[in-house]
């Protein structure tokens, strides 16, 4: 069985978290499966890295953050391979350029393009552990790139692709994938399973247990993916197929984001065209937009666009909204930092009405005000005040029942 195991930055957090990751490593191998391990920076790491960058510079260039950022994986890589070694077993380890992992060349936020992985093989076959970085790779001129936060998960998920490993499992924190932040409501249950649309979801809506890229390689090449603790050994959450089960439960789990942005560009020229032209010049700025409102004119020659970005891209959006504002003679932009997106989400919403409903109703009660909402077959999103971001993920949990088994 071969098996990809990847450990984040809390679970190396120093020699002594290494040296239990390499200890659960060779236990698998003793057992008799191949181990590919894909580790992380040691936590904080990344974040010292750029604040570095930032004590010399307000915009540093992002082909030299993808340089910088991408050294804090080559130490854990190292340790990891020694701490191995020191256990007995034969072990390398790799960077992201060795093993092949080939992206396209939007810096800090890189896509991968394929997995070449001949020198993992290799290294399997001579009956070596391979240590692999994760976060990182190359671009067809040979520049190092980052894949945004996160990345690692996806590079384990696309090397358990690339070499059709059995299963992937992800070490973290905790325990698996719960009904909802625990740290916010005491009641989160964990799940024992989850589909992976559900898991894209809720990893596009805040959860941070697995990086949403991850989990789409995972459903288009049918990874089994396993998110559990590298603190314990307790059963984690299996992230597969949907089934019959999880059809019959209509919301599996809410999710809160408070890094988000609405950005609104005043009295835009009512007229077609003007919305693609607002967000093509955002898209080439590589910024992703999640939720879009346009308000309805009210006599035909002007209305208000909003839309949301993360926070890390919010300088640069707001830059490219103030410019469009500017060229189609709009009234100016605001943007509201004070926002946090909260979601429900659930393959069972497909065959279940009035949920949606049920969710605007009890924040109605509650008087907590909706500013945007975005929905979809299994989710509904709504945009709140931050300041009532906790008090809205409790009451939505209560409401629909999530704390029961």
């Amino acid at each position: 069985m071969l098996i990809v195991q990847k450990y984040g930055g809390t679970s190396v957090a120093n020699t002594g978290r290494i040296k239990a990751v390499a200890e659960r490593v060779v236990a698998a191998a003793k057992q008799g499966h191949q181990v590919i391990v894909v580790v992380s920076a040691m936590s904080g790491e990344t974040d010292k890295l750029i604040r570095l960058a930032h004590e010399i510079s307000d915009r540093p260039d992002d082909r030299e953050m993808d340089m910088l950022l991408s050294s804090g994986e080559r130490v854990t890589i190292a340790l990891t391979a020694i701490a191995i070694q020191k256990l007995g077993h034969k072990s390398m380890s790799f960077t992201g350029r060795q093993v092949g992992i080939i992206t396209d060349s939007v810096h800090t936020k890189a896509m991968i393009e394929r997995i070449e992985a001949n020198r993992l093989k290799i290294a399997l076959d001579e009956g070596k552990i391979p240590v692999v970085a994760g976060f990182q790779g190359i671009d067809e001129f040979s520049d190092v790139t980052t894949l945004g936060r996160g990345g690692s998960d996806t590079t384990a998920v696309a090397i358990a692709a690339a070499l059709k490993a059995d299963l992937c499992e992800i070490y973290t924190d905790v325990e698996g994938v719960y009904t909802t932040d625990p740290r916010i409501v005491k009641e989160a249950r964990k799940l024992g399973k989850i589909s992976y649309d559900e898991m894209l979801e809720m990893a596009s809506l805040g959860a941070r247990v697995l990086h949403g890229r991850s989990v789409e390689f995972a459903k288009k090449y049918n990874v089994p993916l396993v998110v559990r603790s590298s603190f314990n050994y307790a059963p984690g959450t299996l992230v597969v197929k949907e089934d019959e089960d999880m059809e019959k439960i209509v919301v599996s789990g809410v999710a809160a984001d408070k890094n988000q942005v609405r950005i609104t560009i005043m009295a835009v020229p009512d007229k077609p065209g003007i919305a693609a032209s607002i967000f093509n010049e955002i898209a080439s700025a590589n910024i992703v937009v999640d939720m879009i409102v346009q308000n309805i004119s009210s006599d035909g020659n002007a209305t208000d666009m909003s839309f949301t970005v993360s926070k890390a891209d919010s300088k640069k959006a707001l830059e490219i909204a103030k410019s469009v504002s500017d060229k189609l003679g709009a009234k100016g932009v605001n943007m509201n930092t004070d926002v946090a997106k909260v979601s429900i989400v659930g393959v069972g919403m497909v065959s279940h009405f009035g949920v949606a409903a049920k969710m605007f109703e009890t924040f109605a009660k509650e008087g907590i005000n909706i500013m945007m909402i975005s929905t979809s077959e299994i989710k509904v999103s709504c945009v709140i005040d931050v300041k009532h971001t906790e008090r809205a993920v409790q009451v939505l949990h209560d409401i629909f029942g999530l704390a029961a088994a």
